[in-house]
């Protein structure tokens, strides 16, 4: 299920630290199985951002995947009480091993057919016109992540009675996208608690 979710979200923050100071970027991050068939996560930032001062390999990284959420009103219980908001999201810490050459352009070319698969018209890495690729691969630095620990959590009004549970998810299922993908998320967990 861990897998799944990584996978429906995984337009991630990675956060390492820099100076004392934690950074982060938003970037697209692609759970696979490395030679070994352990799971790691593939990426790359920009060699203009300066996070990549702290993606040294061994660096220990934190990759945040959050997931739908949702605001929940007071009204929406048997009983009045405090809002709180409703969330899904996991936590992956791990390892960097920088990744170059021939290794870091097959990760590309597997991230990009992930994406273009569902695409009317998918476009493929050979498509791409090879002085502009090399160009833009040189302007990244790619790296693996080697996952040491996973820490998923969510809040779904798990902890409410049955009817004050049902009424929030009718009342999210009232609101945009997102709050209905929690909605769905709650209807589907329903029971597990």
């Amino acid at each position: 299920m861990i897998h799944a979710f990584i996978k429906e979200n995984s337009f991630a923050i990675l956060v390492s630290v820099k100076d004392g100071l934690p950074v982060g970027t938003h970037i697209p991050l692609q759970l696979e199985k490395n030679a070994a068939g352990v799971d790691v996560l593939m990426g790359h930032i920009s060699r203009g951002n300066e996070q990549k001062h702290t993606l040294a390999d061994g660096a220990r990284v934190l990759a945040i995947f959050p997931g739908p959420h949702a605001y929940v009103s007071p009204r929406w219980y048997t009983e009045i009480n405090v809002p709180t908001w409703n969330y899904i999201s996991v936590h992956v810490y791990g390892k960097v091993r920088i990744v170059e050459g021939d290794e870091l352009r097959q990760a590309l070319s597997r991230l990009m057919n992930t994406y273009e698969r569902h695409m009317p018209r998918p476009v493929t890495m050979g498509e791409i016109p090879e002085k502009k690729l090399s160009d833009e691969v040189r302007g990244i630095v790619g790296f693996e992540i080697s996952i040491d620990e996973v820490q998923a959590a969510y809040k779904l009004s798990q902890n409410r009675d049955p009817k004050s549970y049902h009424q929030v998810v009718e009342e999210l299922d009232k609101g945009d996208a997102v709050t209905r993908k929690v909605a769905e998320e709650m209807r589907r967990r329903e029971g597990n608690g």
